[in-house]
């Protein structure tokens, strides 16, 4: 298993509306055929620690069956349209691979 996350700093002048079109199109990647499972959320309201990092505005985390799976899932032509279409909106994006 192969858990792929990914966090989203969004740029500040974007709008509700842009936001929640963003928030859209993460959520639509729950339909590429290389994931296991899909989890789209918020940064939790937990209290504060020295670790712990809230500045994200959304958080993906996608399950692979193996990398090859993984592999798939950057070409698949949903994420590449997720990422055309997105790429503008965030001001920083972190990704964590862990087997």
């Amino acid at each position: 298993m192969l858990v792929h996350s990914v966090y989203f700093f969004l740029k500040p002048e974007l709008s509700a509306e842009q936001r929640a079109e963003f928030r859209a199109g993460v959520e639509s990647l729950k339909a590429c055929r290389d994931a296991v499972q899909v989890f789209v959320g918020t940064p939790a309201p937990v209290p504060e620690r020295p670790v712990l990092e809230k500045g994200y505005a959304v958080g993906l985390t996608v399950l692979f069956k193996d990398m090859a799976a993984h592999d798939a899932y950057q070409v698949d032509p949903l994420h590449k349209a997720f990422l055309e279409k997105f790429r503008s909106s965030w001001s920083r994006v972190q990704v964590y691979d862990t087997l």
